[in-house]
This record gives C-alpha cells, structure tokens and sequence, in this order.
C-alpha cells in the first residue's frame, strides 16, 4: 500500500482524533490529511511532476510531516536531510537530485540559498515558520496549507514508485541515495507494527531526526495505526523530555544509546516514575548491557527492545524484550516477514556462531542507489523472491538463530595477526563504573599494523588513568584486545543518527554535540 493511503484511512477512521503533537501544535487527522491535500495541490501547480524530488531541511515539527504526506500525495520524491547539512554538501545533493522544490525551515533559509546558487538550480522554495510580509521572493508555506485549496488529486496505486530518498554517508562520509519505494516503507512499518504490537491508543515521543529512517518510520507507523506522535526537537534537556514523556502519557519511546545512558545517569530519575511506557526501543548503535539494565531498572514496566537496521531496508532485526537478559549482545532475529542469512566470502551461508557477512532479504530491501548503478549492483543481489542486501557487516548468528553483531567490515581492527571487534572492547570498557562514552580504534603501528586505542568520556566528578582502564580491560579481554592507549575526551563525535564515530569530524557530518540543540 502507498504510504499517503494509511493516512486517508486513518483520517476517515479517526478524524478527530490527535495524530501530531509539536510544541504547542496539535494537528488532528482531519487537518494533517487537509492540509497535506492543499500542500500536494500547490506543489503540483508549482511544477512538481511524478517522480520528481522535493528536498526537505526542517526540523521535527508538525510542517514536516505535512510535507512529507504532501510530497507522496503530489506523486514526487521526500528527499529529507538533516538541518545542519552544510552548503556545499547541500548544493550537491540539490544538484544530484536536479531537486524540483526545496521545504526548508526560515532559519536555514540563508543555507538553502547559498546551496541553490552553488548548484546552478532554481527549485521552488517553500519556506516554513517565516513572517508575512518578508522581503523574500520564497513562498510562505503557511499561505499554502491554510489559504490554499485542495484540488482533486489522483487516487494512485503505484506502490513500487520511489517514495523517499535519503542520503547516509555509510563509512565513507561521501552521500549516498537510498532508494525506497512505497512498498519498502510499508513493509518495513507493517513488520514494526507488528512486533511492538502498536495500536490507536498509542502515543509515542520522538526527538529522533525525521531526516533519517529510524525518525521516518515512528511518523510513519503512527499513522497506519492510528496513534499519536509527540515530536521534540532537541535532547538538550533531558529532564524536559522525561516531564514531556509523563505530561503526554507517552506509551512508545524510540531512543538511541547515547540517550540511553544520559537518561540512565539521571539521579532524580527515580524507578517507575514513567508508569505509562509501554515500550521503549534502541537502534542506530549497539546498547551496551550495562546501560539496558539501568534502563530496565528505571522503567520496570516497559519492554525494552533492541533493533538492528540500515537506510537500506530500514531495519532488519529486533529482540524480544524478554529474551534481552538472557542475550544482552544480541540484535535479535529477522523483522516478521523478512528473512536474514550469514553468509562468507563466497556467498555461501555458515554455520553457527561463524562469522560472516548478514545478508537480508524481504519487500523492504532497497530499490538502489541513486545515481550509482555499480555500487547498486555490488550491493543487491537478485533472488527469485526479489532483491538481496549484502549489509558489509560482520554478524554471527548463535544456535537458535539469534544475531550478533560483530562489526563493520571495515572497523575490524587487525594487529599482531589477529583480528579485533571494537564493539566487543567497547563493551568491556562500558562495564568500568565511571564511563560514560567509549569507542576503540586501531592506529597504525610499525611492528603490529595496528594497535588498540580507546577513546572514552568520563562522567563528571569521575577519576580514572589511563592505567586503570587498561588493567581493567587486561583483566576481562585477551592480550592482543587490551588498548595499548587511552585518550580522554569531554565528549565523542556522533552522526546525525546519534552512533559514536570517531571519524564523525572528518566526515564533516553534522554531529550530535552534548547539546543535541541543533541537531535533533
């Protein structure tokens, strides 16, 4: 089913009811599915043709799930990119995508402009949260969804038509387009759906970026069910998410780890004291054991559940919250409907606990990369069932057909001959009270290639030396794992997806700060 169309069905199911929260902003059914009809209107008049590309710069508010439902109900392309996207790099993406129209929020108005000039492109400009009467030749999203009309728009049932194309930076830092068609989006948010057991009466909070899939999908699957999505822009405060949390009666928390353990080390946070959290689920980097327990401690009555995934297919595991003591390391087995499979080099599958590379299958693989037939083709294979992913992450698989991750093939540090998982160091660094970040790395060594280097951030009022956590890890790993250096840092860079990435800086991706002002 085309996305647009779980929301047509909601509104005539629940017309009255609140789909989004934002701010002081509460949009019922009815008016989302209102105002993304006059928005889809404009845009066509505007020239926005089937299939072409509308780029979004906006923040997690009410005007980007308009837009969103307005672009698929116009027949175009969402191309959501995170706020903080510098001009060149936008100017790129802008020029790649030959972009028909850019949403943009007033405040990165300036960027978007200087991206467009630096792109040689004169997309329409549809500018959210600007003042009437502005000296601007940009149109005034608000005089399009409240004055405008919506005019009869075409029923669609194109379901393979590409619905969104969204830019990771995957290892390389460099942009790539993931393809995702209508049907990729609905597969993978029906098979979310049904492992969280979501419903109507569902009310989830996000502060997670609705310019990448894990931010997507929590728009996507309230909507299908009928639910509400609470959207806050930034995790500076987090005290000011738990009293949202509590103050909305949110039952869902989707959060990524580097929140996790912020939460964790909360001292007023007292067990219990969000009674109404159903659920909370992690992904976009692995949760250390030790944080899931506190979590786990502080909200009793929540499952928590772990996901593994990729822009990709959008996710591509999940673990039964009761099965999270017993594995605490693993990411879980296949999404419903999906299947996963290890395989070596060769392509051939392997036994248990072997590692290789996890592959994935389903309707919720990826169309390609845009603009990049080589990289499409030597990461899909064709199947009799249709498309396979070769994720380029090292995972092993246990008896029982739960999955572990092990690492990116290319973060595999290799020193004195063997071979190094830097999440299996960081999670014994996680373990040492005191730490608050961690991330390993190899550096180049003239005798062994590479050598083990840790990275950490302690929390405040903590004494540890370099000594101390190297005696720590000597006591809990083998030799050739122990870091042989120890870096102190005030904090460590991350992705806009929230993972620990030491080359984050060098990627020149917008980071995830101790703030998070800017980029959430």
């Amino acid at each position: 089913m085309r996305i647009e169309t779980r929301l047509r069905n909601s509104a005539d199911r629940f017309g009255g009811k609140t789909a989004i929260i934002a701010g002081s902003c509460r949009l019922t059914y009815a008016e989302l599915d209102t105002q993304s009809d006059r928005l889809a209107s404009a845009l066509s008049c505007l020239g926005v043709t089937q299939g072409a590309r509308v780029v979004l710069l906006l923040d997690n508010d009410a005007e980007a799930v308009t837009s969103f439902f307005a672009i698929w109900k116009a027949r175009a392309v969402a191309c959501p990119l995170h706020p903080s996207m510098k001009p060149q790099k936008l100017a790129a993406i802008i020029a790649s995508t030959d972009a028909a129209a850019v949403i943009v929020s007033a405040r990165l108005l300036a960027n978007v402009d200087i991206a467009i000039s630096l792109a040689g492109l004169l997309p329409v400009r549809i500018v959210t949260h600007m003042p009437p009467g502005t000296a601007h030749t940009a149109l005034r999203f608000e005089d399009l969804v409240e004055q405008g009309a919506a005019s009869e728009l075409p029923s669609l049932d194109d379901c393979e038509a590409l619905a969104l194309l969204i830019h990771t930076s995957g290892s390389t830092g460099r942009p790539k387009g993931v393809k995702l068609t209508h049907a990729n989006v609905d597969a993978a948010c029906q098979s979310i759906i049904t492992y969280l057991e979501n419903t109507p009466d569902d009310i989830v909070l996000s502060v997670l970026p609705l310019s990448f899939g894990y931010g997507i999908t929590q728009a996507v699957t309230m909507t299908s069910v009928g639910g509400t999505l609470v959207l806050e822009k930034s995790f500076a405060f987090p005290r000011k998410i738990v009293d949202r949390l509590r103050d909305e009666r949110a039952t869902g928390f989707p959060l990524v780890p580097a929140m996790a353990a912020l939460l964790g080390n909360m001292q007023d946070l007292a067990p219990g004291s969000l009674p109404d959290l159903r659920y909370v689920t992690s992904a976009a980097a692995a949760l250390p054991p030790t944080i899931a327990r506190r979590m786990q401690d502080l909200m009793p009555r929540a499952r928590i559940v772990v996901m593994y995934g990729q822009t990709e297919c959008l996710r591509i595991s999940y673990l039964p919250a009761e099965e999270l003591v017993k594995r605490p390391t693993s990411v879980g087995k296949a999404i419903p409907g999906t299947h996963a499979l290890i395989v070596d080099d060769d392509g051939a599958p392997v036994g248990p606990d072997v590692i290789g590379e996890l592959t994935v299958e389903g309707p919720h693989v990826m169309a390609g990369y845009w603009q990049d037939e080589l990289g499409t083709v030597q990461t899909l294979e064709p199947t009799a069932n249709g498309r396979r992913l070769r994720t380029g992450d090292l995972f092993r698989m246990d008896a029982d057909g739960f999955l572990y991750f092990i690492s990116r093939k290319d973060d595999i540090i290799k020193t004195r001959g063997e071979k190094v998982s830097p999440q299996e160091v960081e999670r014994v660094l996680y373990a040492l009270p005191g730490i608050k970040e961690a991330a390993v790395a190899g550096i180049d060594d003239p005798v062994f290639g590479q050598v083990v280097r840790a990275y950490v951030v302690l929390e405040s009022d903590v004494v540890l030396s370099e000594r101390d956590i190297i005696r720590h890890c000597a006591s809990h790993l083998e030799d050739y794992m122990v870091p042989k250096s120890v870096e102190f840092r005030d904090a460590l860079p991350k992705t806009t997806t929230g993972k620990i990435r030491m080359t984050a800086a060098i990627d020149q991706e917008p980071q995830w700060g101790p703030e998070w002002g800017n980029a959430v």
